[in-house]
């Protein structure tokens, strides 16, 4: 009997990247999405950061500016906050392909990966971990059970190392 890979399963379409709209230019003038550790060693200013200075610092000893974040969903809380607090003034939700997935490297967290005490793990080990059920199939939102378990699958982070190529994007603006 031979398992099934769960994205194929639960026909996972797309991953999401959030950014502001005045970024897109630049997303498609480099080729696509890169890390902040690739953009600052390109010398490139991002128009609209959605991180703070605190998260860039938090990302950068944790060695997650090494990566493109990505969510599951197109809702972040990250997102809400910087929307919140003006860094992001009009919101856009890049769709990757979950081809993504095939790049070597790529990596999880089942939390906003910079927070304090999250786990960086492999994609194979987080099969383990996600909640499929609740982010791909018909539940009931009413139960609050199921509402909490949606509000931390929405907080889960894929990291893709370097860059994602433009490729994998399917709706630049």
């Amino acid at each position: 009997m031979t398992t099934q890979d769960p994205f194929v399963q639960y026909a996972v379409t797309s991953f999401y990247h959030f950014t502001d709209r005045r970024n897109t230019a630049s997303i498609r003038e480099l080729g696509g999405l890169y890390s902040l550790a690739a953009l600052r060693a390109m010398r490139v200013d991002i128009p609209a950061p959605g991180g703070n200075d605190w998260s860039h610092d938090a990302d950068q000893m944790k060695g997650l500016d090494q990566y493109v974040h990505l969510c599951f969903r197109p809702n972040h809380p990250m997102e809400y906050i910087a929307r919140q607090e003006g860094r992001i003034a009009d919101s856009v939700y890049l769709q990757v392909h979950p081809d993504i997935l095939r790049i070597e490297g790529v990596m999880f967290t089942a939390d906003v990966s910079n927070k304090s005490g999250v786990e960086v793990i492999s994609l194979a080990a987080a099969l383990e971990v996600i909640d499929f059920t609740v982010l791909y199939t018909r539940t009931d939102w009413t139960d609050p059970e199921i509402q909490q378990r949606l509000r931390q699958a929405e907080k889960y982070e894929l990291l893709v190392p370097d860059h994602v190529p433009m490729k994998y994007i399917r709706n630049l603006p």
